[in-house]
């Protein structure tokens, strides 16, 4: 072929007017990313991508759906996230138009278009092959891809060591173009995914397309810092080849794995030294207690947007086994160490609220917490839950309140009762006692406030461990 190429002061980019009647296909680098870069990042977006809830692995495009449409604000979008490994995957296309931004591999990526309308086929199918074109992308570059409905593509590796390419696709209307009523259904259900919009190439194109040589077919090659062609590219492109793998092979040593942080503000908390005379937590331990606390902090006006004291009391237990303390944690795992010779309970949460992983279903609140009794007065302005557990060393008790005020500000509070059952038990008590009243209380109901007032900014691992006397 005869190569040619021209110096572009900005983004290099192309657009391929479309053989049909359709819209173009827009193609542009944004940047060239470090040596060897694009196999690692590749690597570890396809391994949180694997991990996501709404991952599907098909038609050789592993992918997830980030975010779906929120009709009821008359958004029809939605984002994904897609892979291309060595193998490439099949000529497919969408109903509507999709525009992607990407990564290449340390190998570099081909993408292939074939801007065909469904009447050309019709009446030719060699059209397909007529309308044929492809882009080379760079080894380890940032890229970005735009097309309309109905185009043909497949994307495939430039070099069968590395992976092809990881996307981040936007699809501004998800009920635009030509969708079967299958598709339709799926896409108001708002259960949509990749594969369920994709239509793979029909059997005779599939043959002719066997049967071509790609060859021959016209492609546009992009690039940065250098010609396409030039010694110093082909120097580049050996040079990422070979650093690509061991990088990728490097990240290994290190999980894949991120954090999600918020910053909430520090209510204060009030310890009380009793519980209010109309607690649940009054009439628990009837034989005895050994140790109390009770802490209180109180929201001000316009804090909690539902006005229904059960809402708010789901969330806020919710809040204590989605967003545990990490400090209360840490000390929980080294109190799980210290007693499993003496084969007492354990769990990864709290003490005061672990019986909220118990697995007795016999009472719930909300349908889904196990508590030992719960008061939801009739206004729903006041709601309450009783927790507890039985050990070989004490029983313990525990109550979880909401209280909504006429001012609209709110009481939340977290108390706790134990009794103890021999010497080992007040030990025991006489050790925690005082980092108990101080931190592990306080940090846990304040922790449950934060996710109960922003439940969607909140994210944390569910413990799975049995309930826990303490």
């Amino acid at each position: 072929m005869l190569d040619t190429h021209r110096v572009s002061r900005s983004f290099p980019s192309i657009s391929l007017p479309s053989y049909g009647d359709g819209s173009p296909v827009e193609v542009a680098l944004i940047t060239q990313l470090g040596i060897g870069a694009g196999d690692q990042l590749l690597r570890d977006a396809g391994l949180r991508q694997a991990a996501h809830p709404a991952f599907v692995d098909a038609l050789d495009e592993p992918s997830a759906r980030l975010g779906g449409m929120h009709l009821a604000h008359d958004d029809a979008s939605s984002l994904y996230s897609f892979s291309v490994g060595r193998q490439g995957h099949p000529f497919h296309r969408h109903a509507g138009p999709r525009m992607f931004t990407a990564i290449a591999g340390s190998g570099g990526a081909q993408l292939r278009f074939s801007t065909a309308s469904d009447a050309q086929l019709q009446r030719d199918p060699a059209a397909f092959l007529h309308a044929l074109r492809c882009v080379d992308i760079p080894p380890d570059c940032l890229f970005t891809v735009r097309f309309g409905s109905g185009t043909w593509h497949q994307f495939v590796s430039r070099h069968p060591r590395h992976p092809a390419l990881f996307a981040l696709s936007c699809h501004a209307n998800e009920r635009s173009g030509a969708l079967t009523e299958a598709q339709r259904a799926q896409i108001d259900a708002d259960s949509a995914d990749i594969p369920s919009l994709t239509d793979t190439l029909p059997q005779t194109l599939q043959l002719l397309l066997d049967q071509a040589d790609l060859s021959r077919v016209p492609v546009v090659s992009l690039s940065l810092q250098s010609p396409a062609r030039s010694a110093l590219a082909g120097l580049c492109a050996r040079t990422r080849d070979l650093v690509g793998p061991l990088r990728a092979w490097l990240a290994r040593l290190r999980p894949a794995q991120g954090y999600i942080g918020r910053s909430a503000a520090r209510h204060p908390v009030q310890a009380l030294p009793a519980p209010p005379a109309d607690s649940l937590l009054h009439g628990a331990l009837a034989d005895g207690v050994d140790h109390q606390d009770y802490n209180t902090l109180v929201l001000p006006a316009n804090s909690v947007a539902s006005r229904s004291a059960s809402v708010v009391l789901e969330a806020l237990l919710e809040g204590f086994v989605l967003n545990p303390p990490p400090s209360v944690g840490r000390l929980m795992a080294l109190r799980n160490a210290l007693v499993a010779p003496l084969h007492l309970r354990t769990s990864a949460l709290g003490c005061p609220v672990s019986s909220l992983l118990s697995t007795d279903r016999s009472t719930l609140f909300a349908g889904r917490f196990p508590v030992h009794a719960q008061r939801v007065d009739a206004t729903d302005r006041s709601a309450e839950v009783l927790l507890g557990a039985d050990d070989r060393h004490l029983r313990f008790r525990s109550c979880v309140r909401v209280q909504l005020q006429a001012d609209g500000a709110a009481v939340i509070a977290l108390g706790t009762r134990v009794r103890t059952h021999n010497r080992f038990g007040r030990l025991y008590m006489a050790a925690i006692d005082h980092v108990h009243r101080r931190h592990i209380s306080p940090a846990m109901l304040r922790m449950a406030v934060a996710h109960a007032l922003a439940p969607d900014l909140v994210q944390a691992t569910v413990p799975t461990q049995p309930a826990l006397a303490r």
